[in-house]
């Protein structure tokens, strides 16, 4: 598709940006960078994990700048992320050592570690709080913690799919000690590996994963209910090695959201011995509703079916991505003139024509 580039109204564009700019100061008070990231923890989580980027004080600042608007924010987040040096790979890492702050089973009432509520919306109701309206000094009550006997490091807290594979309900693949493709570096081809498909769901747009994630739930995929087997938000480390022979440098950790869902087997023959099957999700702060429908998709696409739309890793892939998605749509309110007019040009000949 080719475009032509039209100049002019420089003065109009020019004013055009300063409205935009200053519009936000019009009708009140400039907010703090500072505030945003504070109590806005469920929208920088998500502008983090589509732009692949976590920084939490770039997140807010993004927010800022865009006015709240998501697609802005995650645009100017992959572009400020694609001019910082990549100075080094961190080593591979395993969610088992996550610093679990949250961890709740929909499968099983008791899981080995037992389950760990801690901060949710899903036990509130979804009523406006009037209290809200004025600005807090501080929490309003302080949180009762019980003495509660614990035997489990939080570091170290077993996974449910242990207590499955034991009794031989889920069989574990073979690893794959590939290395992954990085598709910040390269485009996706087709059909896309394992790698390019976790890493583009993760990257997807929220509501977009979700919209997908609830189609192929309702019938348009696997119609079939999965069960969530374990639902882990938390902290976890990140380490890198500088090959100088001193083993891996610990610089930090990241929290993340870690969803292991449980799917119907659909590769084997009801007759036969049936094994639980996992899909999977994994992205940036805390945002388990984007979690639970990647693990969906997830399975979709490593257990495709033939004619179903979230079972094809390209129309999955590519709509999802917030930036080409957004960029594409957005872009159609800029000048066509010289397509548009192309088009009229037919027309009115064809219609001369007759």
């Amino acid at each position: 598709m080719g475009y032509v580039a039209v100049k002019g109204g420089a003065n109009a564009i020019n004013n055009s940006v300063l409205m935009y700019k200053n519009r936000r100061l019009v009708d009140g008070e400039d907010i703090e960078v500072e505030k945003i990231k504070t109590n806005m923890r469920p929208l920088i989580n998500q502008v983090m994990s589509e732009a692949s980027f976590y920084d939490r004080d770039t997140a807010a600042f993004a927010i800022k700048q865009a006015e709240g608007n998501m697609e802005e924010a995650v645009f100017l987040m992959r572009a400020h992320r694609s001019t910082l040096p990549r100075l080094y790979y961190s080593t591979i890492t395993d969610t088992r050592e996550m610093f679990v702050e949250r961890r709740v089973s929909a499968s099983f009432k008791d899981i080995p570690g037992g389950q760990i509520l801690g901060a949710s919306p899903d036990f509130t109701h979804r009523l406006l709080d009037d209290a809200l309206k004025e600005v807090a000094d501080g929490p309003s009550q302080e949180i009762d913690y019980k003495e509660i006997p614990f035997n489990y490091d939080l570091n170290k807290l077993p996974k449910v799919i242990d207590y499955l594979e034991k009794e031989g309900l889920f069989i574990r693949e073979p690893e794959n000690n590939d290395e992954p493709d990085d598709i910040t570096k390269k485009t996706i081809e087709f059909p896309s590996t394992r790698s390019q498909r976790l890493q583009g769901l993760t990257r997807g747009q929220t509501g977009a994963v979700t919209s997908l994630g609830y189609a192929e739930i309702r019938g348009y995929g696997i119609a079939s209910h999965p069960n969530i087997g374990e639902c882990r938000v938390g902290q976890q480390p990140v380490c890198v090695d500088f090959e100088d022979g001193y083993g891996e440098y610990f610089i930090g950790d990241y929290e993340m959201t870690e969803i292991d869902g449980f799917m119907p087997d659909l590769d084997e023959d009801q007759d036969e011995d049936m094994h639980i099957k996992i899909g999977y999700g994994l992205v940036f702060g805390q945002n388990e509703t984007k979690a639970i429908a990647m693990s969906v998709l997830d399975y979709s696409l490593e257990h495709p079916k033939n004619g179903v739309a979230t079972s094809d890793d390209e129309f999955v892939l590519y709509h999802i991505d917030s930036v080409e998605s957004t960029g594409f749509i957005s872009h159609l309110k800029l000048p066509h003139y010289v397509t548009f007019q192309s088009k009229l040009d037919r027309m009115r000949q064809g219609r001369e024509s007759k």
